[in-house]
């Protein structure tokens, strides 16, 4: 803090002049010391503050959120991890940094989740990996994706290979051991096919090294999202808690929470928690899909038919509030669209979104 310089000029008859900028007392007044005209000979300035900075605007935006980057990741393909979801192979790690999430049922009244993850940058330890099934090998296609899994059914297998999809194998591959490793905590208590992790270190440091690997878009391509900084739903109804019932066995939770804006995820009647942080998973949007899925004829492990093409109704929850849209993909290579009832493109909120996809068996309230 700058203080005024003291002057004092001493004159002849020992008469005091002491320049201030303020109230002036004469010598004759007793009650004023040598001290307390040093006091107030002082002057206090306020430095001059400048004015909060204003944050320039991100030259870049991740495709998947919407949200402002320093670096253009949208060349970029995301990279899609098949995760287990089974109660035993909590807690999931990763997830929590996901741009986003899909959750599908499987056979047995299970589900799997996919995270995708535009950037890996920063990005610990994923997983568990587990194995791919064909919905999700389609959903991965259409993000142009890198598509990471451990193992798969057959129908997976068919369609990684008839369609070109970039597919990396634990099980199946020449990656255990180094993209990929099994933890042998997990290994120990879970068991050998729920113990599979790989990490966004060694993602980045071994993609380089796969001469074949095409890390870039495929030329044209394009994610068609939109997003907007208040994408609630106008004239949308309340939606605080939403409760997806996939089957007997799974049951998701999300709890809007106003002051983050966020919807925070609950499953297996507790907080979804990412093991990596320790933080519980939120998202910005929730989707709920509904779509045709039957059970494989012939299949003896009763596996899931899930169409991933053609059109389907569903609703969109962002902000406290939800709407009917609709969804769209009009080829495995295609990404998904979405529109709102009137059939206008629909904006989702900045951040990352979680997808369920239902069949009819499935069941959702919210309120």
């Amino acid at each position: 803090m700058a203080r005024a310089h003291l002057f004092k000029l001493v004159l002849p008859g020992l008469l005091l002049l002491t320049v201030v900028s303020c109230t002036h007392k004469g010598p004759a007044d007793p009650d004023l010391s040598k001290d307390d005209a040093s006091q107030s000979a002082v002057s206090v300035i306020e430095p001059i503050r400048d004015p909060d900075p204003v944050e320039e605007p991100m030259p870049f935006v991740n495709p998947l959120t919407g949200e402002g980057c320093k670096t253009d990741i949208g060349k970029k393909r995301p990279v899609a991890v098949m995760l287990n979801n089974l109660k035993k192979a909590m807690p999931q790690l990763g997830v929590g940094q996901a741009d986003l999430i899909y959750e599908i049922p499987a056979e047995g009244g299970i589900t799997r989740m996919m995270g995708v993850f535009q950037s890996v940058e920063g990005v610990g330890e994923i997983g568990t990996v587990r194995s791919a099934r064909d919905y999700y090998v389609s959903l991965a296609d259409g993000h142009d994706a890198i598509y990471l899994h451990a193992g798969g059914s057959p129908q997976a297998y068919e369609k990684i290979k008839s369609w070109g999809v970039t597919a990396m194998d634990c099980v199946n591959g020449p990656y255990e051991g180094t993209l990929f490793w099994r933890d042998k905590e997990r290994r120990r208590k879970a068991g050998m096919e729920h113990s599979v992790l790989t990490s966004g270190d060694k993602i980045r440091e071994l993609f380089p090294t796969y001469s074949k690997l095409r890390t870039e878009h495929k030329g044209g391509y394009t994610c068609p999202w939109s997003f907007s900084e208040d994408a609630a739903p106008v004239n949308g109804e309340k939606a605080d808690t939403i409760t997806i019932k996939f089957s007997y066995y799974k049951t998701g939770v999300f709890q809007y929470d106003a002051d983050s804006g966020k919807y925070y995820v609950e499953q297996y009647d507790a907080p979804y928690v990412d093991g990596s942080t320790g933080e519980q998973v939120s998202v910005k949007n929730v989707l709920i899909l509904k779509t045709d899925i039957c059970t494989i004829k012939g299949d003896e492990a009763g596996r899931l038919s899930v169409r991933t093409t053609g059109e389907g109704r569903g609703l969109f929850a962002c902000g406290g509030k939800i709407q009917e849209i609709t969804w769209s993909k009009s080829s495995h290579s295609a990404p998904m669209t979405f529109r709102t009832a009137d059939g206008q493109k629909l904006n989702l909120g900045i951040g990352t979104s979680y997808i369920n996809i239902l069949g009819s068996d499935s069941s959702f309230r919210y309120e």
